[in-house]
């Protein structure tokens, strides 16, 4: 069982360096982060300055939380409270999502989409009560609190730095342009 843990864990984590990458891209164009934040590679147009910029913020957190909890008992506290965040961060993301998705489908019913979920408003709810249950079941853990305490701290940063900087830069991005367009064919 381990093993197999194992295996999904390195999965993850290949998968959350990669989106994590095209996440920061994405909302440096978009013109929430600073503009170098989307720079890509020249020849494999991969978002690697922002990809460097998250591994080196991620880091950072890490060796904080080293020095702050004291080294050798630190490690085993640093990957479970470093997992349970990331796991904060995707269960809120899928809510998110999915509250989104349904917005979308009650408020633009009638939108071109180049995909239509085949699960639908249901599959959205659902969506809703396993992230809702999954976070439910996770705050038991008392890492898990810890855990959620870094990213509300995170959180809190981030809605600060959009107060003060973010909101005066954002442009629309080539997604929201075509979302715009569509809107108005309507």
């Amino acid at each position: 069982l381990g093993l197999i843990a194992l295996i999904g864990l390195i999965a993850s984590f290949h998968t959350i360096i990669f989106a994590m990458g095209r996440q920061v891209y994405s909302l440096s164009r978009a013109g929430y982060f600073p503009s170098a934040l989307s720079v890509t590679h020249k020849s494999y147009k991969t978002p690697y300055v922002a990809m460097f910029a998250g591994a080196i913020v991620g880091f950072g957190i890490m060796l904080i939380m080293w020095f702050a909890l004291g080294g050798d008992t630190a490690g085993s506290l640093i990957g479970s409270v470093l997992l349970n965040m990331a796991v904060f961060g995707a269960m809120f993301s899928y809510i998110l999502q999915a509250v989104s998705f349904i917005l979308l489908r009650q408020n633009q019913p009638n939108m071109e989409r180049p995909y239509r979920s085949p699960l639908g408003v249901p599959g959205a709810v659902l969506t809703i009560v396993i992230g809702v249950v999954t976070l439910l079941y996770q705050i038991q853990d008392a890492n898990f609190t810890k855990g959620v305490v870094w990213v509300a701290l995170w959180f809190a940063i981030a809605i600060v730095y959009f107060g003060l900087v973010g909101r005066h830069k954002l442009i629309l991005s080539p997604e929201e342009e075509f979302a715009l367009e569509h809107a108005q064919k309507a």
